[in-house]
């Protein structure tokens, strides 16, 4: 009954035409916050997915490396029992350490990181290559994979250079001298394969080569690494992994799922998500009072139906339910208006590209969009929540009206 009451005070006829302006008005303002609501959050839903993606490439499902201290200890027996805690795909062993990378007179800090054969297995890094090969070399002839910001940092093209370039690294517990700094520093000269291109945190900091010559540069013993990084079978969860992983090597080692590795930069992307809900919930409140001012005015207009249904035997929660219906009335047709258009500008900009990410400094030449169900949800509550509080003053107003009898 309250919503055949709202539908048929929607469509009447207004004595002031006002009230019909002002309620399409109302109307217009909930589509347009709820199609920004939608476009905006799957925008960075579009983004946040390139970037986690992108992130994904280097960082592994685990990360096992040393609570305390640079190295940890891993011995034969320990990688067995390791490769059989269930969950568990496959490993690499790495061993890195912040380098000084020279060509000539340019100097660059990198951090080098030696990886084994398994390592393409584990990351991505391989398939993010944009020059040469993904070759590491071995002990006694390492190659060097270089990051596109390292690349350009030491002014050479990797798959192009002929000359070796030479590494440095501080040789582990020993302090400089100053008559001698060089007996401080191991050093080596090292050639080029290729150059990744994955995010520009990483690219202007990593470069990748042989596992061994890393190890034979950082002074480590045999069964001596920087960490394990490890890839876990599809549809086990990285929490259940980590524990099992966690009681078999016990407190020294620290055990990061890949979120932990990387939680300030999702941390940050968590944030900005709801602080641009935020924002859009605002919108949404300053557009609701177009809604209440409508109400308003339709509560004046019906001022004699409503003293008609109160000596008719209504109460007034039957009344203020008639009223509060109206309200989501014009924000239900609102919602779903601007959520259905909403989705076809999505689906027209992952098919037809419509609006262009300018300037072609970044990966991909126009903006993402994932929509995500959990959006939808959130939105509709909120715009159901805000109609409804906007439409409880106006409701209410109507409900205690008191019967004014003539004779």
């Amino acid at each position: 009954m309250n919503f055949l009451f709202a539908w048929r005070y929607f469509k009447a006829k207004k004595s002031t035409n006002a009230i019909n302006v002002i309620a399409w008005v109302s109307i217009v303002a909930i589509m347009g916050i709820t199609f920004a609501f939608i476009v905006v959050l799957s925008v960075f839903n579009g983004f946040e997915g390139l970037v986690k993606s992108l992130y994904s490439s280097f960082y592994p499902d685990l990360k096992v490396s040393a609570a305390s201290g640079k190295t940890i200890m891993l011995t034969p027996e320990q990688l067995q029992k390791l490769s059989a805690v269930k969950g568990v795909n496959t490993y690499s062993l790495v061993a890195e350490e912040k380098t000084v990378l020279i060509n000539g007179d340019i100097q660059v800090i990198v951090t080098l990181k030696g990886v084994d054969t398994s390592y393409e297995s584990v990351a991505g890094v391989s398939q993010k290559l944009i020059r040469g090969n993904f070759q590491t070399g071995s002990t006694d002839e390492p190659s060097l994979v270089l990051g596109n910001g390292v690349e350009n940092a030491v002014g050479i093209e990797s798959d192009k250079y002929l000359y070796p370039l030479t590494v440095y690294s501080f040789k582990r517990g020993m302090n400089i001298s100053l008559t001698d700094p060089s007996q401080s520093f191991a050093a080596a000269n090292i050639n080029t394969s290729g150059t990744f291109l994955i995010q520009q945190d990483i690219d202007n900091k990593y470069a990748i080569t042989n596992i061994g010559f890393m190890k034979l540069m950082m002074g480590l013993g045999p069964d001596e690494y920087s960490g394990i990084e490890i890839a876990m079978h599809t549809g086990y969860e990285a929490e259940d992994v980590k524990r099992g992983i966690q009681q078999l090597l016990g407190a020294s080692y620290k055990v990061e799922t890949k979120y932990e590795q990387n939680q300030s930069l999702y941390s940050v992307m968590n944030l900005e998500k709801w602080f641009i809900y935020g924002v859009l919930t605002l919108m949404l409140i300053v557009a609701a009072f177009t809604m209440i001012g409508s109400l308003t005015m339709l509560v004046l207009e019906k001022q004699k139906d409503i003293q008609v249904l109160k000596s008719m035997g209504a109460n007034n929660n039957l009344i203020q339910k008639i009223f509060l219906t109206e309200g989501l009335l014009l924000a239900g047709i609102g919602s779903i208006t601007g959520v259905l258009l909403a989705v076809v500008f999505c689906w027209a900009q992952v098919k037809y590209k419509i609006i262009a990410i300018q300037g072609g400094t970044f990966l991909i030449d126009y903006y993402p969009v994932q929509l995500v169900a959990s959006d939808f949800i959130l939105v509709l509550l909120t715009v159901s929540l805000v109609a409804f509080l906007a439409s409880w003053f106006p409701s209410r107003k109507a409900a205690m009206q008191p019967i004014e009898l003539r004779s």
